[in-house]
């Protein structure tokens, strides 16, 4: 019953949506959200989740310098940077790498860089998650991921290459949405609403258990924490928060 009933919202929610389907039908949907839609909306939704995960963002950066290297220099790669929404986390003096598949987030990005003067911006790299081959091997400190995960190709791809980049004893960051309990209303939505918010949001998956895909990553030491962040009429409140060592 209830998998007859997720088929019919569905269905319903992809009639809502039809222009979209049309026009991804028509091969003009996916450089539309790339290039304007999806950056648009992303750096508005970006300040709204600030908003609400500022304080565990706080906590979870904290430890950051931890990690500097023995030569004094903590040099950091954020998989996705989108906007630069998280710019203002890192310590001073933090040498950062930026890479995303899509490199459409420039107005954000600009704006965010000229508040966050206490960094090194060293490159910007328009790369997968998947595919950082033009990042050397163990040349990171820290790899920065959040909310890009539920998007990438292959969330293990991307752990392996996140391995790769760090030295030994460095550490990968991340804050992603996750599925909700099978059990819940929130789940049962979200499986109502997977197929078409992934085409609206440029792929992004509601139901991937992201938690499962870095326990079983050769992390030495995971520290992961499940939370809700209050995100109203969006499928996307259940999160895990954590940091990763190599």
């Amino acid at each position: 019953m209830a998998d007859t009933s997720i088929l019919i919202l569905r269905a319903c929610l992809a009639l809502l949506a039809m222009p979209i389907y049309l026009l991804s039908f028509l091969g003009l949907w996916e450089p539309f959200c790339k290039k304007i839609f999806f950056p648009f909306i992303l750096d508005r939704f970006s300040v709204v989740h600030e908003r609400k995960a500022k304080k565990h963002k706080q906590e979870l950066f904290r430890n950051l310098p931890d990690f500097t290297s023995p030569s004094g220099e903590l040099k950091l790669l954020e998989i996705g940077t989108g906007p630069g929404a998280n710019f203002q986390f890192y310590p001073p003096g933090c040498k950062v790498t930026c890479s995303d598949i899509n490199p459409n987030f420039q107005r954000g990005l600009l704006r965010n860089m000229n508040k966050n003067q206490h960094i090194h911006y060293e490159r910007f790299l328009v790369a997968a998650g998947e595919d950082l081959h033009q990042v050397p091997s163990g040349s990171m400190d820290a790899i920065v991921c959040t909310l890009v995960l539920c998007s990438v190709q292959s969330v293990d791809d991307t752990l392996r290459e996140v391995l790769r980049v760090l030295r030994p004893g460095g550490a990968f960051y991340f804050l992603e949405h996750v599925a909700a309990d099978p059990s819940s209303w929130k789940y049962f939505w979200q499986q109502v609403c997977c197929p078409t918010w992934k085409l609206v949001f440029c792929g992004c998956c509601l139901t991937r258990e992201i938690w499962k895909n870095l326990d079983q990553a050769n992390f030495s030491e995971v520290k992961l924490q499940h939370l809700s962040i209050a995100l109203p009429w969006t499928p996307i409140r259940p999160h895990v928060i954590g940091y990763a060592v190599k």
